[in-house]
């Protein structure tokens, strides 16, 4: 067990998907992370033996450090971090446990280029509804906190990709997009390996949001209801992208927590 402060593979799990989950950072030397090139949701990478320059950066933040069995480099490595102001945790038995507990995992190898300052940079159409928020939020939810995400004209997706380094999604002809029946939310669960139940039953709602099926969940309408109402109240694309962010929290904690729950009126047992 470890001596400072843990969390254990399934207590992460929980936070995992929030707007206020943890950052993660993994710390596992470089033999180990090629002999199993996947690593946690939003997980950064970072170098143990350089943590004086890196671990200013997250004075203030609550992290997580992974190492491969949660030892001496992980206890090493958060020790250091709260030196320098931050809330750091150790995930206990490292990334051995992790995977042990048959937890999500991300192939290293689909994930896009960084920029200069670590972030992956997405672009896709302008005036997004439904899919074109819906994977903004995946990816900063389970994939990369601090993506960008590029709105342009529907005729310069692919320039712009091109001319930026960022990596085209939801348009015809590239990697990120509709596949058959299923929207590019579902390529993005299925590609990242992210099929978790409650992600598997929110794509359903995207789905049939997405491509005007709501007979594939009665919650896809209001879906759909919502995310056009969001697209005429902002006409700036990224506040539309914030607000949408909140929208999906919501109907991702409801597929996680919530569905059994009902409500009615008069309550239960009221005279």
């Amino acid at each position: 067990m470890a001596a400072y402060p843990s969390l254990s593979p399934e207590s992460l799990l929980a936070r995992l998907g929030l707007p206020d989950a943890p950052l993660l950072i993994d710390v596992r030397l470089a033999e180990d992370a090629a002999a199993d090139p996947r690593g946690l949701p939003t997980a950064m990478h970072h170098d143990h033996r350089a943590i004086a320059a890196w671990a200013p950066r997250f004075e203030g933040r609550e992290v997580v450090v992974i190492c491969q069995r949660g030892l001496k480099i992980s206890e090493g490595a958060a020790a250091w971090l709260r030196q320098d102001g931050a809330r750091a945790w150790v995930l206990q038995g490292g990334f051995e446990a992790w995977r042990a507990a048959g937890l999500p995992l991300i192939p290293e190898a689909l994930l896009p280029p960084r920029d200069a300052t670590g972030r992956t940079i997405w672009v896709t159409r302008a005036r997004p509804k439904v899919d074109r928020i819906a994977c903004p939020w995946l990816i900063r939810r389970f994939i990369d906190r601090e993506a960008r995400f590029l709105f342009v004209a529907p005729s310069e997706v692919a320039a712009v990709a091109e001319r930026f380094g960022a990596t085209p999604f939801d348009i015809e002809g590239v990697f990120w997009s509709h596949r058959g029946a299923d929207c590019t939310f579902d390529t993005m669960i299925a590609e990242f390996d992210l099929a978790t139940p409650a992600l598997a039953r929110l794509a359903l709602l995207v789905r049939g949001a997405d491509t005007a099926r709501p007979e594939l969940a009665p919650e896809a309408a209001g879906l759909l209801a919502a995310s056009l109402g969001l697209s005429r109240l902002h006409m700036d694309d990224l506040a539309q992208l914030e607000a949408g962010l909140a929208l999906y929290d919501a109907f991702h904690l409801w597929c996680r927590d919530a569905m059994a729950e009902t409500h009615n009126w008069p309550a239960q047992g009221r005279a």
